[in-house]
């Protein structure tokens, strides 16, 4: 290869500050020569391999033209290629059609294709990396007004994770035998585990049975009107996930529970604080807040906090995030805590790009139901995001929510594995309370009896399991989901 053309990209400078950027030309024109004589080895770098990733723009050009006929069906050589590059500027001495065929002819083979590829695209980053460098250093010296150090250091994390985001070459195709051995193993940890879930166990054990816990890689939906309850539910299952976190010790692997990240973008860190420690001590989050408490009460509060102090559950309170932000702070937590359930307080509270905001808020939604599934794929974790419920709601005599119901309903529909609905027949009824003394108060207090202290938790769609309603009990006092004592679970009585 080394009588083929290779053209400086920089400038030329003696100073010793001077360095050139990382590349290899020798190794483009390896891949492109192995390319033009067996056309096979495009297919072994075309899943993560393109035209930007060239140092030699000519070489990109040369790339990308090769790569279109040969997914086009035709054969790609410098024959083929040479109408394409006809009225480009020389190569040095060669005109580019001489310098295709010098290119074939130089070939050797193409078993090394994908290790060639694979070299083009490191530099390729590194050469990103350095770009990401020059930006924050350069902005850092200016220090514009409107770009404050918290801003920069924003952006550079971003531009970061983008990076590395990109950098995760596509798995493609895997054998069967593969997938088959993580269904194996998957019904292996079910059979070990407590209870005997594929997945990370809620705490409510007829909701486990039903869904067989949060499943990995799931995006579940959690949705319902306002004061049914959801932050509360998933608090409750947030902190049973975090609270149960075993791994072993030899391993590392996670034996039951998770390392909880949870992104409340409505309430603060403060309030879902007080909301566990008023579940875990039985007093009401109103008297906490207002310190109405006794002595004794104080004490338990003490105790709660004493036993929640080293919960893996980690609250991140920043409002009006992006789904590119959110994920971009779900991987770090990830790499430095172990990230296993991920919690998003609500939906619509996120933000999409100012491009899909600029299309409209379906589009917008539709971005970030993908981003939230995508993420939930990426760390192979289940994603719980709650999500509000149109006012149509309340316009029917039935007030149980449907999937029709939920908000910008199409994407958060599709995307999601699974669809709950929180609803409290409780709520409705005693806002319809009648007149004392008459025979319709009797009969709503007959009504309220039944469903006093009650949720049903609808399951509206789940990919790998029934749908149904789980019945629940809830104190709103203390914002608590439990498991409903049905017959089957009272002490035995004697007559």
């Amino acid at each position: 290869m080394s009588n083929a053309l290779i053209l400086p990209r920089q400038p030329a400078d003696d100073s010793p500050e001077f360095r050139e950027l990382p590349h290899n030309i020798e190794a483009e024109q390896a891949l492109l020569g192995a390319i033009l004589v067996n056309n096979e080895a495009c297919d072994r770098v075309s899943s993560f391999l393109k035209e930007t990733h060239f140092f030699e723009p000519l070489h990109g050009r040369i790339y990308s033209a090769a790569a279109k006929l040969i997914f086009g069906g035709k054969r790609a050589t410098p024959i083929t290629l040479k109408t394409f590059f006809q009225n480009e500027e020389p190569a040095g001495d060669m005109t580019v059609p001489q310098y295709l065929g010098r290119l074939a002819a130089n070939a050797t083979t193409i078993i090394n294709a994908e290790d060639y590829g694979r070299t083009i695209y490191d530099l390729a980053i590194r050469r990103e990396l350095i770009q990401v460098g020059e930006i924050l250093v350069n902005t850092a010296y200016d220090s514009p007004i409107d770009a404050p150090p918290s801003t920069q250091i924003e952006f550079a994390e971003q531009q970061l994770y983008e990076l590395a985001e990109t950098g995760k070459y596509g798995q493609g195709f895997s054998p069967f035998s593969a997938a088959l051995t993580d269904a194996i193993d998957m019904a292996a940890n079910a059979y070990s585990r407590d209870g005997g879930l594929s997945g990370i166990a809620t705490g409510l054990a007829d909701v486990d049975r039903k869904m067989g816990g949060l499943q990995a890689s799931d995006l579940i939906i959690l949705a319902g009107r306002p004061s049914m309850g959801k932050t509360a539910l998933a608090t409750n299952i947030a902190y049973h996930v975090a609270k149960s976190h075993r791994t072993d010790p030899n391993t590392g692997k996670d034996l039951d529970g998770a390392v909880v990240g949870f992104f409340s973008l409505e309430m603060s860190s403060e309030q879902l604080a007080t909301r566990i420690i008023s579940e875990q001590a039985s007093l009401s989050s109103e008297r906490i807040r207002r310190g109405r408490i006794d002595p004794d009460e104080f004490d338990r509060i003490v105790e709660v906090a004493q036993e929640l102090q080293n919960l893996p559950l980690y609250i991140d309170q920043t409002g009006g995030i992006t789904v590119a932000q959110l994920a971009a702070r779900a991987r770090r937590l990830k790499r430095q805590r172990g990230l296993g359930f991920l919690v998003v307080d609500y939906l619509q509270l996120l933000a999409g790009s100012s491009r899909r905001a600029s299309e409209g808020r379906v589009q917008e939604i539709t971005e970030i139901t993908t981003g939230l599934k995508a993420l939930a794929k990426e760390l192979e974790v289940p994603v719980l995001a709650l999500s509000q419920l149109s006012r149509q709601v309340e316009q029917r005599d039935d007030k149980r929510p449907q999937l029709a119901d939920l908000r910008e309903s199409g994407s958060i529909e599709q995307d999601a594995d699974v669809v709950l609905f929180v609803f409290r027949e409780e709520y409705y009824l005693e806002r319809r309370q009648p007149r004392e003394g008459t025979e319709e108060h009797r009969q709503w207090q007959d009504e309220m009896e039944m469903v006093m202290g009650k949720a049903d938790l609808i399951i509206g769609k789940q990919r790998h399991g029934p749908t149904g309603t789980v019945t629940l009990q809830f104190n709103p006092e203390f914002t608590k989901f439990s498991n409903l004592a049905g017959d089957e679970r009272l002490p035995e009585r004697f007559e």
